[in-house]
């Protein structure tokens, strides 16, 4: 059976954006959508606008559902925060705090910190931008089809899809550039009759399919493109106009993104359980 998905908005306030009806925004969609389309929703609700995301997150909300029940866990949190940074790996992080403070940051010392560089950010009438961190746990060996389904090439366009998002990393990432094959080549080892790998540097995922370890990977935001202060640009019509952002506007928006990283990661680890046949169609709506 179907499953229907209503979210209404109830509190729009298309007005507080009537003063860039006709003014492209620096680094938001205006121009792009208005030079490939002709129009474009100035009024905060397109289809850019991270409001969309809404319906991702009551979509991942099902899909979580179903990874649920085959021992799947997903867990995301905020990692960074322009130059702060939460540096103790995944698995020494207390994932019951995730929500204990606002910024969603598992560790409270460094929460604290990082609330008060957005609380400075926003005071100074700017934006940054930061990491968010997420775990995959108990995913099962064999998710992920070749050549352009791959699991980490699907988890990259599911992730790169958010809106501010601007990079996507799991395993080593950049950073195992620097090392030698020797040291990043993950050695397996059998325990309990499990093939396991004594280190992951593969971060779960190895030619593109999981090999039963856990999938970590981060997902870099921009800063938010909107900002209160006077910024160059120009309308529809070519002429240079000033800029000045208006209404609701997040100052970082790592906190709001954590749900949305899972929801995406669940979506795609879903999709890949129907396509290696793990779970049946059926079982969606038991």
């Amino acid at each position: 059976m179907p499953i229907a998905l209503l979210i209404r908005n109830e509190d729009a306030k298309p007005k507080d954006y009537s003063h860039i009806a006709d003014r492209f925004r620096p680094s938001h969609a205006d121009f792009t959508y208005h030079a490939k389309y002709g129009l474009r929703d100035y009024r905060g609700g397109g289809r850019s606008s991270a409001r969309e995301t809404a319906a991702r997150v009551a979509a991942g909300a099902v899909a979580k559902m179903v990874l649920k029940k085959h021992g799947v866990k997903i867990t995301a949190w905020v990692s960074r925060v322009g130059d702060v940074v939460l540096e103790k790996a995944w698995q020494d992080l207390d994932f019951s705090q995730i929500e204990a403070t606002p910024v969603r940051c598992p560790d409270l010392s460094v929460a604290e910190q990082m609330e008060a560089l957005i609380r400075e950010v926003r005071k100074e009438g700017d934006t940054i931008g930061g990491i968010v961190g997420c775990v995959i746990e108990n995913c099962p060996v064999g998710l992920g089809e070749p050549v352009f389904d791959r699991l980490h090439a699907d988890l990259g366009k599911a992730m790169l899809s958010i809106n501010a998002c601007k990079g996507f990393e799991y395993g080593s990432g950049f950073a195992g550039v620097s090392m030698r094959g020797s040291q990043h080549n993950d050695a397996f080892f059998n325990f309990k009759d499990k093939i396991l790998t004594r280190t992951n540097h593969s971060g779960g995922i190895q030619g593109g399919i999981s090999n039963g370890m856990a999938i970590d990977f981060r997902v870099a935001f921009k800063p938010v493109a909107t900002i209160v202060s006077s910024q160059e640009s120009v309308n529809e019509a070519g002429e240079s106009v000033q800029v000045v952002g208006r209404g609701r506007h997040d100052p970082c928006v790592l906190p709001r993104a954590v749900p949305i990283v899972e929801a995406m990661a669940a979506l795609v680890i879903v999709d890949h359980l129907l396509r290696n046949n793990t779970v049946h169609v059926q079982n969606l709506t038991q």
